[in-house]
């Protein structure tokens, strides 16, 4: 018997080895990541300049100007990129340096604000000046953003995204709702003209922050192997438009702020006809905070709720919740009850989002992560807030301003919806084919510069 078995096993061909899966290397803490450390101070430090900057614009257009419509654009001007240049900016940090990008346009942003100041010095600001500096500014910082989607993964690694992420929107939603009062008292101390240069020496000290953090592996595709422009854009859209789960989410994620813009847009007509706030109340300034505020709690619920469910079942109970607290907020003429709803709304409405994105740069390869996240941002951001203010300001005008809030209410109900069917027909998470084939790399249809045509 001893000898059969031998034989056996000398014949029996050798059973093939069982594939390992790869796995993610366990997450970091984030303290002990060096280039975390300079991204967080670089995006707090500017998130501050910028909160000065976001008051002092729009106060100095109206003293150019005297034009609401003006004022307006100023405005929009921080979404307003997004929707005209957002694929440009896609396509320019897939095929750079990101770090290199992303220093310059901090960089170039310094430059375009000292320029307020300067001009105030001189007598010679005019609105015009304002407005292209707002634009400007907002397009730099467009460029910043593209370069930093792919930048962030190389520099905490994908295991840590939604942990970095919500710090860094925590950090500057906490930033956002002080620097907004640290900006009154700059522009009764300097004038809003020399407030802007704080936000100019926040761009300077957010460069030389990004600069220390160390390269990732991608430095760009070489100018042989790039593909055009309308290519170049097409592998961005067919992958967005083929992975499933991620399509689904940049639809919530435009839903989502498109309820966001009608929340801010009609806050202080709501805060006056709602809650009987008249805009001279420093109450309205509770709700503003609040709203802001409730990144804060966005920032530190999100980490939890990764790590015991998905990206994706991360919205099955956040998007209902923050529907109910939508349906609270409209419903209430208490401020008081208003400002503690209002708050919670924001933690919904801002885990929805960081959980968004932070789901989009895991599953996005390096070479397309410019493209990819500048589209979902220009879907969202650039088409989904300004649509959503157009939207709530008109049914405000005709049927009352709880109808114009309750479109909010109705936009974040609808993604719940979605994402629920969505969840019922197909609970799995995996691309589908078509999102699968966008991960193969493109040929260039560039001929090389010398030898046969083939």
């Amino acid at each position: 018997m001893s000898s059969s078995a031998e034989q056996q096993t000398v014949d029996d061909p050798p059973k093939p080895a069982i594939p390992t899966i790869p796995t993610s290397p366990p997450p970091k803490p984030l303290r002990k990541l060096r280039g975390f450390r300079f991204l967080l101070l670089s995006r707090t430090i500017s998130a501050l300049g910028s909160a000065v900057t976001a008051v002092a614009l729009p106060v100095l257009t109206y003293q150019q100007t005297r034009s609401p419509l003006l004022l307006s654009l100023v405005a929009a001007a921080g979404t307003l990129p997004y929707l005209l240049f957002g694929l440009v900016a896609g396509v320019v940090a897939d095929r750079v340096d990101r770090r290199r990008l992303m220093v310059a346009s901090d960089t170039l942003n310094a430059a375009c604000l000292a320029t307020v100041p300067v001009a105030a010095a001189f007598g010679v600001l005019t609105g015009a000046q304002v407005i292209a500096v707002a634009l400007l500014s907002s397009c730099l910082a467009l460029f910043f953003d593209a370069g930093g989607y792919g930048f962030v993964p190389e520099a905490v690694g994908k295991e840590n995204l939604a942990r970095a992420n919500g710090l860094v929107q925590g950090a500057e939603s906490l930033v956002r709702t002080t620097g907004t009062a640290v900006a009154g008292g700059l522009m009764v101390l300097l004038g809003p003209a020399d407030s802007v240069v704080v936000d100019a020496v926040s761009f300077i000290a957010s460069a030389l922050l990004v600069r220390a953090v160390a390269r990732g592996p991608h430095r760009g595709a070489p100018a042989a192997a790039r593909a055009g422009f309308g290519e170049s854009v097409g592998e961005g859209l067919r992958f967005l438009r083929g992975h499933r789960v991620l399509r689904t989410m940049t639809v919530v994620g435009t839903l989502q702020s498109f309820a966001g813009g009608a929340i801010v847009g009609q806050m202080v007509v709501w805060a006056d006809r709602g809650l009987g706030i008249p805009g001279t109340d420093g109450r309205i300034g509770f709700l503003y905070a609040a709203w802001s505020a409730g990144g804060i709690g966005g920032s530190l619920l999100l980490p939890r709720l990764r790590r015991r469910m998905d990206a994706f079942r991360v919205l099955l109970p956040v998007l209902p919740a923050g529907a109910l607290l939508g349906l609270v907020v409209v419903s209430v003429d208490d401020w008081r009850v208003a400002v503690v709803a209002l708050a919670l709304w924001g933690s919904a409405y801002l885990v929805v989002l960081v959980n968004t994105m932070s789901y989009s740069q895991e599953v996005t390869p390096a070479e397309l992560q410019g493209r990819v996240n500048t589209t979902r941002r220009m879907l969202s951001s650039g088409l989904g807030v300004p649509l959503g203010a157009l939207v709530a300001g008109s049914v405000t005008v005709r049927f009352g301003v709880h109808a114009g809030m309750s479109t909010a209410v109705v936009s974040v109900a609808l993604a719940a919806v979605l994402v629920w069917w969505a969840h019922l027909r197909e609970p799995g998470g995996e691309p589908s084919p078509r999102g699968r084939a966008a991960l193969r790399p493109v040929r260039s249809r560039r001929r090389p510069a010398c030898g046969p045509k083939r």
